[in-house]
């Protein structure tokens, strides 16, 4: 190539670089389309949602394990410790390993989908779940029998409904949001789908 045709530069060198800066800004409008990813949210979703599970099953064990029921609103709502070898709400009591197993596969799939989180919704749903499903299988680890076998501490006894507790709601709450998001097109990279 002459001195000539490097400082003019070929035509087709151009086009080929337009093209390249253009798909790069494609490329950064569709990140930016979408927002920040949404991690962070997730995590602090999931740490909140965690600490207080934990934290209030060391109460209730502590204060009213082998005590009578305590009312919070008359016998519709009362706190009474229950051990519970099943999944959410005394489910499948026999299948203690297997809902431990479960568990391990929620928190793989939500740490693959969190790579491409973008949206906020999602952060919060995914939270919730991870957070409950973390807050039951610490249960499992380390409350008796152990090895993966643990009872789950319940306490929230409604009247003519199952005890359950904080992680539970927080798992029912996620995949309710989930079910909302999912009718409404929303994925949880942030873009929206209409079928």
């Amino acid at each position: 190539m002459t001195e000539a045709e490097q400082a003019i530069g070929t035509p087709d060198a151009g086009k080929a670089e337009e093209g390249a800066g253009t798909s790069a800004a494609g490329a950064d409008e569709a990140v930016a389309g979408r927002g920040k990813r949404r991690v962070g949210v997730l995590l602090t979703v999931a740490a909140l949602a965690y600490v207080i599970d934990l934290v209030s099953k060391l109460a209730v064990v502590a204060k009213l394990e082998h005590h009578a029921p305590v009312e919070v609103i008359g016998t519709w709502l009362q706190f009474e410790v229950i051990r519970n070898r099943g999944a959410a709400f005394g489910f499948g009591e026999a299948m203690t390993i297997v809902f431990t197993v479960i568990a391990v596969g929620v928190i793989v799939v939500i740490a693959r989908l969190a790579r491409k989180l973008h949206s906020l919704p999602w952060a919060v749903a995914l939270g919730l779940l991870l957070g409950g499903a973390f807050g039951n299988l610490t249960d499992r680890i380390f409350r008796a029998p152990g090895d993966f076998q643990g009872a789950v501490v319940d306490f929230i006894a409604p009247s003519h409904f199952a005890v359950f507790n904080l992680a539970d709601s927080a798992i029912v709450c996620g995949g309710f949001l989930i079910v909302i998001l999912s009718f409404r097109g929303l994925d949880p990279d942030g873009t929206v789908h209409k079928d």
